[in-house]
């Protein structure tokens, strides 16, 4: 982070600015300024960024390159309900119902506020607080274990959720099979889905349903004792913190083997943690848990898509892989990419810098730009007020641009591609049946599509 104490010229005076914002610093601001700080808040929040980004992703612009009714309306169920499974679940349920209710109900009297408030520390800030009793740590580390498990309703939620799309078109448009609802066959020919593929469909979705209530109250219950007896064993105590950091503990191993590398311990302990993260004291989604359900969903696709038919599996395998990795990275690939770009050409130099090490510092958050702005208006005797939005919109376009890359090429290209193959791969199969048109029909319709998309934004 970049320490904005840094600007800080206690001798220096200056008359053009005032000495501090008061209340809201962006309340005088103008409407572009006050949308591009709502834009930088939502992308420093991964919850909303994530399923803003996941939904501006997957959905828009499927819902412009749908093929049918059908289609429209199961991608419009699985993707809405999706982004908040990945997104709102698991601070939802850890905070409010497990932490707060729940495991707090199951503690013992004279350490459940002790314990509670714990909950959102890493299990290395409890166990090297030497302010806490042995008891308390072991009970919140158990605790915390017990909570991370109880969430593992939420990756079995969402396998299961493409089968609930499944029972979903079922019920509400009569169809089953997949070249029927993608509206493959553009000669008006195709064939009804046949009674015995409908059975099918509804039988496995409901089984598959049926499991996950059951995986997901033995998960809750699994926490729950954990939550009560695991400070009271050492195999359970260890246990929880592998479960909680399983990173740290395959690092340990790789260490064993001589292979000893800080960015390999640093990704394995943030893309396998299944704690959550903190923020403010309460939990956080963490890269991890996000993770755990990304791909989950993509094997309860391709099983979902089983049901329906080759060609939807095929089309699962093509897309889903590329939109779990955007997932779960989000748009950093580009972001670190593109801020090295800027930093090398020293743009931006007020929120990019690299430190001692070489490396690009963090780019101050929206809520340390007032303060720097008053900073660098008494450094350079400026307006504190237009530093600011100076350093608003600086820090939209560092933020916007990986971000709008990652829309067009995850986005558009990716479900237009997709869409195209799957009829290719139709036509393909079916040359015999008159449909050898199927594929021009559909670049056509693709094609128009885009330009009337596009023409809105002209």
């Amino acid at each position: 982070m970049l320490k904005v104490e840094n600007y800080n010229n206690k001798n220096y005076s200056n008359n053009n600015s005032k000495p501090s914002f008061k209340s809201n610093p962006y309340s005088a601001m103008d409407f572009g300024t006050k949308v591009l700080d709502k834009f930088i808040k939502s992308q420093e929040n991964l919850s909303s960024t994530r399923f803003i980004q996941d939904t501006a992703t997957n959905w828009a612009p499927k819902a412009i390159f749908s093929r049918s009714p059908a289609d429209f309306a199961e991608m419009s169920f699985l993707e809405f309900l999706e982004s908040g499974i990945f997104y709102f679940a698991p601070p939802l349920l850890g905070e409010h119902l497990y932490r707060n209710k729940i495991f707090k109900a199951v503690q013992e009297k004279n350490v459940k506020d002790k314990v509670v408030e714990l909950i959102p520390k890493s299990v290395e800030a409890i166990k090297n607080n030497e302010n806490l009793t042995d008891t308390i740590k072991r009970q919140s580390v158990a605790t915390k274990a017990g909570i991370a498990l109880a969430c593992a309703a939420i990756p079995i939620a969402e396998y299961n959720l493409s089968f609930a799309k499944n029972l979903f078109t079922l019920k509400t448009f009569n169809k089953a099979d997949f070249n029927d609802i993608a509206n493959l066959d553009k000669s008006g020919k195709s064939k009804k889905d046949d009674k015995k593929l409908k059975e099918k469909v509804e039988k496995n979705s409901i089984r598959q349903l049926k499991k996950a209530a059951i995986y997901s109250t033995a998960a809750l219950l699994g926490g729950i004792a954990l939550a009560k007896f695991g400070a009271k064993s050492d195999k359970l105590q260890k246990a929880s913190e592998i479960l909680l950091e399983p990173g740290k503990q395959i690092s340990k191993g790789l260490h064993k083997i001589g292979i000893k590398k800080e960015g390999v311990d640093k990704f394995l302990d943030e893309y396998t943690k299944l704690d959550f993260d903190e923020e403010k004291g309460k939990l956080a989604l963490s890269k991890g848990q996000l993770a755990l359900t990304a791909i989950s969903g993509l094997f309860g696709y391709s099983k979902a898509a089983e049901d329906r038919g080759e060609l939807d599996k095929k089309e699962v395998w093509t897309r889903v892989p590329l939109v779990v990795f955007y997932t779960i990275f989000g748009s950093a690939l580009f972001d670190n990419g593109f801020k090295k770009i800027l930093a090398a050409k020293n743009k931006f130099p007020d929120l990019i810098k690299k430190g001692a090490n070489g490396k690009i510092q963090d780019v101050p958050k929206s809520a340390d730009l007032p303060n720097l702005a008053e900073n660098i208006s008494k450094l350079k005797n400026t307006n504190a007020k237009d530093e600011l939005k100076r350093l608003t919109k600086e820090k939209a376009i560092i933020t916007g641009v990986p971000y709008a890359f990652s829309l067009l090429f995850m986005g558009f290209t990716l479900s237009l591609i997709t869409r195209l193959w799957t009829q290719y791969r139709y036509n393909k199969t079916h040359k015999n049946e008159g449909n050898e048109a199927n594929f021009e029909a559909s670049h056509k319709i693709f094609n128009n599509k885009i330009n009337e998309t596009f023409s809105a934004f002209k």
